[in-house]
C-alpha cells in the first residue's frame, strides 16, 4: 500500500461510491434471479454442478458485503479489498474460459442487458473495476472536505457508473453488431 500515490480525498470516495453502485446493483440482480446466476456459474465448468447454487449465493453475498463495506469511511478499505478479491476471482474465471475457447456462455454479471457473453472486453472492464477498488485504499491527502466536494463525489460516481453501464451495454450488443456487419 505504501507504493500507491497520495490522492485527493474525493477520488477514493468517488471510486468507492461508483464501485458500491456496481456491486450492489449486481448483487441485487443475482439474488433476484439466483437460478439464472447458478446456471451461468455451472456453464463455466470450474466447479461440480452441485456446487453452482451455493456458489451463486456465496458470490452474490460477497458482492453485497463488499458493496456495503464501501459505503462507510471506516470500512471502505476493507470493502475495496473485498471487491478487488472478488473481481480478481471472477476475472480469472472469465480469462480461463476464454483461454479454453469458451466465449459463448453467459458471463453471469447480472443486469438489465442480460446474456452478455465472455470476452476480453469483459476482462478489460473488470481490470478497470479492480483499479477503482485499489483507489479506495490509496492514501489520501489531508484536507477538509467542503459541501462542493460532496457534490463532486456524487456527480463523479454517477458519471463513472454511467460509463460502466454504457460499457456493459456495448459488450452485450457486440455479438449482435457483429452479425449485422456480416
Amino acid at each position: 500500500m505504501s507504493g500507491l500515490p497520495v490522492l485527493d480525498p474525493i477520488l477514493p470516495l468517488m471510486a468507492a461510491s461508483a464501485l458500491a453502485m456496481v456491486l450492489l446493483t449486481g448483487a441485487w440482480h443475482k439474488l433476484r434471479d439466483r437460478e439464472t446466476f447458478a446456471l451461468a456459474i455451472e456453464q463455466y465448468r470450474l466447479l461440480p454442478e452441485s456446487w453452482a447454487g451455493p456458489a451463486a449465493l456465496a458470490l452474490a453475498g460477497w458482492e453485497l458485503v463488499a458493496g456495503s463495506l464501501l459505503l462507510a469511511g471506516t470500512t471502505r478499505p476493507w470493502g475495496g479489498l473485498a471487491a478487488a478479491a472478488l473481481l480478481v476471482l471472477v476475472t480469472g474465471a472469465v480469462a480461463l474460459n476464454l483461454a479454453r475457447g469458451r466465449a459463448h456462455i453467459d458471463c453471469g454479471c447480472g443486469g438489465p442487458e442480460g446474456g452478455q457473453h465472455l470476452s476480453w472486453g469483459l476482462v478489460a472492464r473488470n481490470l478497470v473495476l479492480i483499479a477503482l477498488a485499489a483507489a479506495t485504499w490509496a492514501p489520501e491527502a489531508a484536507r477538509e472536505l467542503a459541501w462542493l466536494d460532496g457534490l463532486t463525489v456524487g456527480a463523479g460516481a454517477l458519471g463513472l457508473y454511467g460509463l460502466y453501464a454504457a460499457a456493459n451495454q456495448l459488450l452485450a450488443n457486440r455479438p449482435r453488431l457483429m452479425k449485422l456487419r456480416g
